[in-house]
């Protein structure tokens, strides 16, 4: 019996391997191999896995109307400050508001020579603690990381930071998100 055995055991395994090579390709072991030198390349800021709850920067990456705002935390270095355990609230700006910056002002900050400048800009979006929506009162200022303090104001359309209006809020794990619709800057000098 075992003799009988044998032989379909060797057909077994190598028609498993003929199909195992057949279906697998250099390109796709390339491609793999392409796909993690890039993403080693901007460190562990960037690792998002399935069963992950999204942290302030996966938040931000993910949104299409945050690429200026990824931008700018990247060219300032500042992409592990937003991974950290935090808590942090961050106001993070659209596209749009930077947009409506003056002509040149946002490829000047880009620049390598501006990156301190910039820095103090994207900090100056972000808040210590987790600051939900409903805990913005009226008349409040709100301690931002870079010292400065921006007022608070609820209107009947909304809340408002530094005259800015929150149009939406996100929780993430390391604090919250709250989009605002323009540029703070009052760090830039």
């Amino acid at each position: 019996m075992s003799a009988q055995k044998s032989p379909f055991l060797f057909l077994l395994s190598a028609s498993t391997l003929v199909m195992c090579v057949a279906c697998g390709s250099a390109d796709s072991g390339e491609q793999a191999a392409d796909d993690f030198s890039a993403q080693s390349n901007r460190g562990q800021a960037f690792i998002v896995d399935a069963n992950s709850k999204p942290n302030i920067l996966n938040i931000a990456v993910g949104s299409p109307d945050h690429t200026t705002l990824v931008a700018a935390v990247q060219a300032a270095s500042l992409e592990n400050v937003l991974v950290n355990a935090g808590p942090l609230t961050v106001f993070a700006p659209v596209n749009a508001a930077f947009d409506a910056l003056p002509e040149g002002t946002l490829d000047e900050l880009l620049k390598p020579e501006n990156k301190q400048t910039l820095a103090n800009i994207v900090t100056s979006h972000a808040a210590p603690g987790k600051f939900p929506l409903e805990f913005l009162k009226d008349g409040m200022e709100l301690y931002m990381a870079t010292g400065h303090y921006l007022p608070v104001e609820v209107r009947e359309d909304g809340t408002y930071v530094n005259g800015a209006k929150i149009l939406a809020s996100v929780e993430a794990t390391n604090g919250m998100v709250h989009v605002v619709g323009q540029v703070f800057l009052v760090a830039a000098n």
